[in-house]
């Protein structure tokens, strides 16, 4: 239901501030707010949203087919039911409604893992693919259950060890001047932030008291020693360890992970071929199944962006950062921040709009350094898009009902936004 709402809210707003935008324009011609075009920008801007929410699910089917074909290869080799059986003493308390050693453990764990090393294209369609089989246990088919919202929240509070999608963004924005490496910890431990907080959240609303068992404090604790010792391991690195570092991690783990599940399978004397064509034709049609919930969510965020909307309430943010004393650098970055949640394509376009404008006026080099082109890489390397990955994943199982999803979503995206700003000040300032 708050996806209906926010989905409702954002065409009625839109649609109210494109009228005051066509009448001032047409009697305050001198106002900078007023546009009496408006309505036609409007409506290209659906179109436009429109194609590039099919253009993403197209070119998503590639990324689906070859993921979903390993995952069927994984399967029958036996690989996913070990992967179950190591974080089922976590996930059991985690997800205490799913059966034990159920197959979308495995499916989670994949899909957690692949947004560790910033692999969306493979982190996709391995969440969706835990997403139906989660469904499958959920005995009201049009509601999240319980299980289904906490995965969805701890995917999109988005735990990121090797941010491989940003450090490749700021190479480019750049021009290999800048060594990407140096958002490594930042982004870590904001993710980590970010993470921790949907976690406690969702348990609190789902009165799981997790605070209770002890192997969700070991695992919490393992996971913090780890953090520990790659921001102390990474910063003693060099700047080509660094970057040798992230390559081979994320690069050799999942090619690891691939020769892991065929060999698996093949030495189970399956036939590895046939099962990657199985699980392939999955990953085409849930490709093509996803289409109208990205296509709707992208023209609400389009038309919201397009109408001023987004820019009121970035320049009332910003004018209360003033107010408050906080630093005005900060408010250069909140286009990114409230785009986030709502749009990855429109986060990026948000960052890499701040920081060119930092360049115009600092330098190519210099631009990059300040406050607000940081914060802005920080940000977009963290958190997940909330309201994007909710339409996609309960809408590829029928869910119509979210619950408490959204709210525990943003919440996560909250506490991720001013970690950024924390940890940017922090290693940056």
């Amino acid at each position: 239901m708050a996806l209906n709402y926010v989905f409702v809210a954002f065409f009625l707003l839109s649609f109210l501030l494109c009228c005051a935008k066509a009448l001032i324009g047409l009697y305050l011609p001198e106002w900078a707010f007023g546009d009496t075009l408006i309505f036609g920008k409007a409506v290209d801007s659906t179109f436009k949203m429109a194609k590039e929410g099919a253009s993403l699910s197209i070119g998503y089917v590639g990324a689906f087919t070859l993921w979903l074909g390993l995952m069927k290869v994984g399967e029958k080799g036996g690989v996913i039911r070990q992967l179950s059986a190591a974080v089922s003493p976590l996930f059991r308390k985690l997800f205490p409604q799913v059966p034990k050693d159920h197959p979308a453990f495995g499916a989670m764990m994949m899909n957690i893992s692949a947004n560790m090393l910033g692999l969306d294209n493979a982190a996709t369609p391995m969440g969706l693919k835990a997403m139906d089989q989660l469904q499958e246990i959920n005995e009201d088919k049009e509601t999240a259950s319980n299980s289904q919202i906490m995965f969805l929240v701890l995917n999109t509070s988005g735990l990121t060890i090797i941010p491989l999608s940003i450090m490749i963004l700021i190479t480019e924005l750049s021009k290999g001047q800048i060594n990407p490496t140096e958002y490594f910890i930042p982004i870590l431990i904001t993710t980590f932030c970010s993470s921790l907080a949907g976690l406690m959240v969702v348990s609190f609303v789902q009165k799981l008291q997790l605070y209770r068992y002890w192997q969700v404090w070991a695992y919490i604790g393992g996971l913090s020693l780890l953090m520990a010792f790659l921001v102390i391991g990474f910063s003693n690195m060099g700047d080509d360890g660094q970057t040798i570092f992230t390559s081979m991690l994320a690069g050799g783990l999942i090619f690891g992970i691939i020769v892991w599940f065929v060999g698996a399978a093949f030495s189970k004397k399956v036939n590895v071929y046939n099962t990657f064509i199985e699980g392939a034709k999955e990953g085409f049609y849930t490709a093509v199944k996803i289409i109208p919930f990205l296509v709707g969510i992208l023209v609400a965020i389009g038309l919201f962006r397009v109408s001023g909307g987004l820019g009121l309430i970035t320049d009332a943010m910003g004018g209360l950062l003033t107010l408050l004393g906080a630093d005005p650098q900060i408010a250069e970055a909140l286009p990114t921040a409230f785009m986030k949640p709502f749009s990855g394509s429109g986060a990026r376009g948000m960052m890499v709009e701040t920081i060119e404008n930092q360049q115009g006026m600092h330098g190519l080099v210099e631009g990059m350094k300040t406050i607000p082109s940081r914060l802005v890489a920080v940000m977009q390397g963290s958190t997940e898009t909330t309201f994007y990955v909710l339409a996609v994943y309960f809408g590829s199982v029928g869910i119509k009902n979210t619950r408490h999803a959204v709210g525990c979503g943003l919440f996560a995206d909250l506490v991720g936004i001013i970690a950024a700003v924390v940890f940017t000040y922090l290693f940056f300032g």
